[in-house]
This record gives structure tokens, C-alpha cells and sequence, in this order.
């Protein structure tokens, strides 16, 4: 066969459209060490190139380092056959070769593809069996007639050779003649081996192909006996399930069999197969595309030294269809809503769901939930999604949104799956009236419009609460609840005295927290307003004005007199607080309760030995929770006579005065009209009174010095007399004898016509008279 010739390829560096470029060499497998395969020039203007063999695939000791040397200017690079090379097309037919060449800081790599071809002129022996001690096997006198026992030549029928056995076998000697088969192979004789052992054949066999060439090798075969087989299965079938997509070469199913040296092989299926078993692990793998079916394979294993005996194994593959699409499912998304009233078992929803790769499979269906509130609301029954328990928001953060997810399983390997989302709204219902609790207030009668009472508190059990609205159903009232705070306020005027009690109903109407046509609820409840009592009038005490006269003795404690006091506009007001406010009389007088009491304690100061009078202002106030308090005065003139002085005056007169005379008051009352003038009277009056003040006091000092001019010393001064005047009924009352009396510290001239004790005074001598109303005379004392 003519060399290869050289492949030129001029490798230009700066150009890089051919950097990478594949290049293709054919070479036949009759090739011997040292033949060259492949060459190429290159120019390198940067120094001194390199050419590197960087790696074989799949690996092989028969290629040599590239050389690189100079040539006319330029670098010619050759790839050779090393002195091991043996190429065969039917072992290795295609290598990949990967060359690196440098240039300077330029570095280039390619691939080198080698194709190995086919040489139908050459042939050889290859093995033990060519070799010059030849072949030697053992065979078990139970061999199968007809067993293959020995591949003389791999592809001998590719290369066109013919197998003899040239050794002479005589009947004798040999059971039968073996034979070789045109794949190559030695096969037992027709009659079997049984009964030889432990004989030794040895046979000569030639090989003959074209043009007269051949090549001579020896095979010895020794029988042995069949021993005692330990051979055996575990079990006596297996099946196995693999998906159709398996890649061919996977492992399906792993054999074993318990024996010496076991080998296995395929019995069944003869035709078409689409499984191989490995012959020393008992690995069965796909040999081609699989399809959906059940194939039952029958293995066969026996032990390499004594290929007899055997055993078989049925293996069932059933080829399952693979899952490669989820379920498909509708709806996709459920998205619903429903009422808080809801009852258990109300279908939310229903979900439709297949899967793609095997239509009509069962599937499993799981409902996750996002918490486990919303997993006890919900459930799955029959794929449909019901209520599972009563829904409820009227609380904060009870429920608004269930979220839950529906997770839909296949039964195909690899299992799938698909998950619906679903988000049910629970709307809210206005199932619950709002209530408002019994109030009670107090305002005092005296409070003046929009005075805040307080304010009227609803609650409601619905959530969320929008709010409520107040109402005052009825007739008018003094009071005004405000729609919306419920604040509850005076808008006319209070009467203590003519109602003390208010009912107020008021009404409560939420706003329908609820969704949809559902009208709002109502409640109602009382608030009772109860008035306070505010004193507008002071108390008033008949008489106003009281003058006594009591008899001093130590040790003593007398009532003087007790007072009594009445509110006219109010009478049902009765308690009343009674004080001195002045004139205490170094603690001779007490108030108890309304009596006023005189005492002379035993060891304090004597009474004096003269009468005096005391004057005494005792202020009256209404008692009781109403404020403001109101008071008055009353003004109680007593003269306190001692005994020793009640008697000597008596002796002295000549004349006898009755006990009751003695003990009876002299009381003087005053009624003074009221009456209020209007402001621009009173500022007139107040000017007038003043310019009237001002010229009656000039012409008093011009009077004080006419009138010393004119009086007689000789004379005795006028007697007064006192009458009585009745303020509106215009009766009149005479003076009552007084007992007498002597103030020290009393002016010589009458005081005041109210403080008047019906004596006259002469203002010469200093005594007194006294007008006796028996006998119409006046007396002097």
C-alpha cells in the first residue's frame, strides 16, 4: 500500500479564522512502527517554535512525539508510528490525537482525528493460541453437544479465512471430531464429552485466508469430571421495574449466583434483543431504546471450568412509563370568598385535576394550610373544599384570609406534583346587636346649657366595629346625646324641686360591619340623670330679732331661747347648722343645735352684780349635700340680770311685780319690704345719697350749735315712747314691763329705735323711767 502522502498545511498565526480547524488523517491498519502519518508547514517570525503531543484518546503508546525542524524558510512538523504500534481496525478504529503548537507568545491548539481502516489483505493470529506454547482450557465432561468452548480468531468471518484441524482424530481417541464454526469458534463434538475425562486433546489448527497465506497455532483441551455442583440461584425469578427513559448500557438488574468462577448469558428472548448481561458480574443492562412492556428474560448461569451444569433465572422487566408531567389541574388558583356564618360543610370550591402522562391514574390529594387556624377551618373532602369549622372574625386578628394550598400527587416514578394555591376571604356578617350599659349621672340644678354629663359607652361582639350612632327616641328632653361620641349634655334648665330624676333611653345603631344588604342592629339601655339640690335661698327666722332677759345664778345652765327657721320657697330643706358668729359673751352662751343655752359654771368668774346686756349674732345656714350653703343672722339681745339686783330693786319700789311680768320678753319686730331697683336707680341713688350725705352733715354741725344755745338744764328731758310698726299689716302692740336694767358702757341717749328697751333716761340725773302700762304713769327708777 503506497505511503500517505504528506498533508502541506501552511498554519498562518496572525490570521484567526484558522485557529482551531480540525484536521483529518486516514490510515490503514497495515501500518507498521516508524510509518509516518501526517505532516504540515508553518512560518514562525518570533523566535523558534514548539510542537507538543498533548493527548491520545482513548490512550495508546502508538503514536511518537511530533518533530519539528526548519525547511526553505519555514518549520515542517511530522507525526510517526512508534515501534509498539499495531493497528487493528476491529480493536480501536478511530483516535483523537491533540497537538499544541507555541510561536512565540502565540499558542495554538488543534485536534488530529486518526481514522484506522480496514486491510481485507491482511490477517493474523492474535493470542495465546498463536502463540508458540499455544492454548490450553478445561472443559467439563458434561459440556452441552455442540457447546462452544474456545474463539479461536475474533471477526474470522469479517476477514474471509477458513479453520482446520489438521491433528489426526481417530474414533479411538476422540468421542467424536470438534469442530471450528465460521465465527471462529471451537465447538464440542456431536456427541458430547460424557465419559472422557480426564482426557487431554490436542489439536493443531491452521488458519488459511487469501493468496496462500496462513498461520498455525495449538489448543489443548483437557475434560474434567462433572463434580458434585454447588450451582444455584437465591431465588428462582426476579422482577424489576425501570423507567422507558432508561439510557442504554444503564443497569437494569444485577444476578448472582452462588458457585465457583460463575458465568451468566442470556437464554431468551432469541430474537430482537434489547438486554445484554454481563458474563463474569451478571449486570443486565438495555442494549437499544426501551418501550413500554413487560419482557421476560431467562438467565443462564454456569460455572466457567465446568460449563455444563447450569441454572436458570426468570427475570421479569417491566418498563414503566416516565413521569415527566406534573398534574394538570383546574383551577389553577382558587380564589373565593365566604360569610363568617358559614355553616360546616359549605363547598368553597372543587378542584378537577389528570395527569398528562398516564390519563385516568388515581391521585393523591393533601391540603396544607398556611397555620394550623387555617388548616382546623378547612377541609378536603372528595376533592371539594368545604368549611371545616365555624368561622368566626369578631375578634382582632381572628380571621380575615385563610391561605392553604392543595398539593395534588401522581403515582408515576419519579412521582410529580402540583400545588393549587387557595385563598378564601372571610367576610365579616353583622350578626350581633350593640348594647350599651345603664348609666347614671349627676348634675347640679344649677348647671348651665351644654354642661357635659358624661358620655354613654357601646359595645358591639362584631369585629371590626365601624362605630355606633347614638339616638334619643321620645319627647323632648332637657338632654342631648351626641350621634356620634354618645356624649350626653344639658341643653334647658334644671328644677331640684319640681322632678329630681331623669330617664333617658337611648337607642344604639351600629353602622352594618357587615358586607352586603345587611341592615344594621339595634340596642337600647337607660341613663338616668339625677339632679343635685343647689340652695338658692337663705333661710329665714321668725323673728328675726329677739331680746330677753335672763336671771344669773352660778352653777346654772338656762335655755335662753330657740330659734326658728324655715326656707319659704323650700320647705321640705329642715336641717339647718347654727353658729355664734359674734358677741359670745366670754363663753356664757352655747348654741345646741337651735336652743341657746346660758351657763354659770360653778368655779369660774362670779356673775357680775350688775345687769348687762349681751348682744348676739348667731348665723343659721342650710345643712345638708347641696352647695352653696346660704345664711342668715339672727340678732338676740339678752340682758342678764343677777338675783341679788332683781330683788333689792324690787323692795325698793314698794311695788309687786308678777313672776310672769318679770319673765316676760319685750319683743320689737321689724319687717322691712325688699325690693331690688333696676342698676341705672341704683347709681342715680348712690350719687344723690351722696350730695344729700354731704349737705346734711353741714347742716347738722349748724344745727349742734343753734340747738346747745337754746337748751333749758332746768327741764327734764322728753319721754319717749315706742311703738311697734307692722311692716305690710299695719298692726300695733304696746310695750311689756322690761325689769330694770343698767348697761355701764350705754349712752345717755337712746341708741336705736330696734335696740329700744322701753325706758326713759333723765339727762340731768342719769336715772330712768319706766312706763308702767297698768297705770298709764311713768315711773322712775
Amino acid at each position: 500500500m503506497a505511503p500517505i502522502r504528506p498533508l502541506a498545511i501552511l498554519l498562518a498565526l496572525a490570521v484567526s479564522d484558522l485557529h482551531g480547524l480540525p484536521w483529518f488523517v486516514n490510515v490503514s491498519e497495515s501500518q507498521g512502527p516508524g510509518a509516518r502519518l501526517w505532516s504540515f508547514s508553518f512560518n514562525c517570525s518570533s523566535g523558534t517554535p514548539s510542537l507538543k503531543l498533548l493527548r491520545v484518546q482513548p490512550p495508546s503508546p502508538f503514536f511518537n512525539p511530533p518533530s519539528l525542524a526548519p525547511w526553505q524558510g519555514l518549520y515542517v512538523g511530522q507525526l510517526t508510528l512508534s515501534s509498539s504500534a499495531r493497528l487493528d481496525a476491529l480493536a480501536v478504529n478511530h483516535y483523537e490525537l491533540q497537538l499544541q503548537v507555541t510561536c512565540g507568545r502565540e499558542v495554538i491548539e488543534g485536534p488530529l482525528s486518526v481514522n484506522v481502516q480496514r486491510d481485507p489483505d491482511r490477517a493474523q493470529c492474535t493470542g495465546r493460541f498463536a502463540s508458540p506454547a499455544g492454548e490450553a482450557i478445561q472443559v467439563p465432561e458434561t459440556v452441552a453437544p455442540g457447546a462452544r468452548l474456545y474463539t479461536l480468531l475474533p471477526g474470522l468471518e469479517l476477514q474471509g479465512a477458513q479453520a482446520n484441524i489438521t491433528s489426526a482424530q481417530d474414533p479411538p481417541y476422540f468421542p467424536g471430531p470438534f469442530s471450528i464454526s465460521g465465527q471462529g469458534w471451537l465447538q464440542a463434538p456431536a456427541q458430547g464429552l460424557r465419559g472422557q475425562a480426564p482426557k487431554l486433546f490436542r489439536l493443531q489448527v491452521m488458519l488459511t485466508w487469501g493468496r496462500g497465506r496462513h498461520c498455525r497455532g495449538e489448543l489443548a483441551v483437557r475434560v474434567l469430571p462433572a463434580p458434585a455442583s454447588q450451582l444455584s440461584f437465591p431465588v428462582r425469578s426476579l422482577s424489576v421495574s425501570v423507567p422507558e427513559d432508561l439510557a442504554p448500557g444503564s443497569v437494569v438488574a444485577r444476578v448472582r449466583a452462588r458457585g465457583e468462577d460463575v458465568r451468566y448469558e442470556l437464554l431468551a428472548p432469541a430474537r430482537g434483543p434489547r438486554f445484554s448481561i454481563g458474563r463474569a458480574d451478571g449486570v443486565v443492562r438495555p442494549s437499544a431504546p426501551l418501550a413500554v412492556a413487560v419482557t421476560t428474560l431467562q438467565v443462564r448461569a454456569f460455572e466457567r471450568l465446568r460449563p455444563g451444569p447450569s441454572v436458570q433465572l426468570d427475570l421479569t422487566v417491566n418498563v414503566t412509563v416516565v413521569n415527566r408531567w406534573p398534574p394538570c389541574c383546574l383551577p389553577a388558583l382558587l380564589l373565593t370568598q365566604v360569610p363568617e356564618t358559614a355553616p360546616v360543610g359549605t363547598p368553597l370550591g372543587t378542584f378537577t385535576c389528570e395527569d398528562p402522562d398516564s390519563p385516568g391514574s388515581p391521585l393523591r390529594y393533601q391540603l396544607r394550610a398556611r397555620s394550623p387556624q387555617d388548616l382546623a377551618s378547612l377541609r378536603l373532602r372528595d376533592r371539594v373544599l368545604e368549611v371545616n369549622a365555624t368561622l368566626d372574625c369578631d375578634a382582632p386578628g381572628a380571621c380575615f384570609q385563610l391561605a392553604a394550598s392543595l398539593l395534588v400527587l401522581d403515582g408515576g416514578q419519579p412521582p410529580m406534583s402540583t400545588e393549587v394555591p387557595v385563598l378564601v376571604t372571610v367576610t365579616p356578617v353583622n350578626e350581633f346587636s350593640p348594647a350599651c350599659a345603664p348609666r347614671t349621672f349627676r348634675v347640679r340644678e344649677d348647671a348651665g346649657p351644654r354642661t357635659l354629663l358624661g358620655s354613654v359607652v357601646a359595645s358591639d361582639m362584631d369585629y371590626p366595629q365601624a362605630g355606633s350612632e347614638f339616638h334619643s327616641p321620645g319627647r323632648p328632653a332637657p338632654f342631648a346625646v351626641d350621634r356620634l361620641s354618645g356624649e350626653v349634655r344639658l341643653l334647658g334648665p334644671l328644677d331640684y324641686e319640681q322632678q329630681r330624676l331623669h330617664q333617658l333611653p337611648v337607642l344604639v345603631t351600629d353602622r352594618s360591619q357587615g358586607r352586603g344588604p345587611a341592615q344594621p342592629r339595634s340596642g337600647s339601655c337607660t341613663v338616668a340623670v339625677e339632679v343635685e339640690d343647689v340652695n338658692e335661698h337663705a333661710p329665714e327666722c321668725e323673728p328675726p330679732f329677739q331680746e330677753l332677759a335672763v336671771h344669773a345664778s352660778p352653777g346654772s345652765s338656762t335655755e335662753v331661747t330657740r330659734l326658728s327657721c324655715r326656707v319659704p320657697q323650700e320647705p321640705q330643706r329642715l336641717a339647718f347648722s347654727y353658729s355664734l358668729v359674734g358677741g359670745a359673751g366670754q363663753g356664757r352662751f352655747r348654741l345646741q343645735g337651735a336652743a341657746l343655752l346660758h351657763e354659770e359654771p360653778p368655779s369660774g368668774p362670779p356673775p357680775p352684780a350688775q345687769p348687762r346686756t349681751y348682744e348676739l349674732l348667731i348665723r343659721v345656714a342650710d345643712a345638708g349635700p347641696s352647695a352653696p350653703h346660704r345664711s342668715t343672722t339672727a340678732t338676740v339681745l339678752v340682758h342678764l340680770v343677777p338675783r341679788t339686783a332683781s330683788a333689792a330693786a324690787t323692795s325698793t319700789s314698794g311695788a309687786t311685780v308678777p313672776a310672769a311680768a318679770a319673765a316676760t320678753a319685750l319683743l320689737v319686730t321689724h319687717t322691712e319690704p325688699f325690693w331690688q331697683p333696676e342698676p341705672w336707680f341704683v347709681a342715680v341713688l348712690t350719687v344723690t345719697g351722696a350730695l344729700l350725705l354731704a349737705l346734711g352733715w353741714l347742716l347738722c354741725r349748724h344745727l349742734r350749735g343753734w340747738a346747745q344755745g337754746l337748751r333749758a338744764p332746768s327741764k327734764p328731758a322728753p319721754a319717749l315712747l315706742l311703738t311697734s310698726i307692722q311692716g305690710t299689716e299695719g298692726s300695733s302692740e304696746g310695750f311689756m314691763e322690761a325689769p330694770r336694767m343698767e348697761t355701764p358702757e350705754a349712752p345717755s341717749s337712746i341708741r336705736s329705735l330696734r335696740h329700744f328697751d322701753g325706758r326713759a333716761q333723765d339727762s340731768r340725773t342719769g336715772g330712768d323711767y319706766l312706763f308702767d302700762m297698768r297705770t298709764g304713769a311713768w315711773r322712775w327708777l
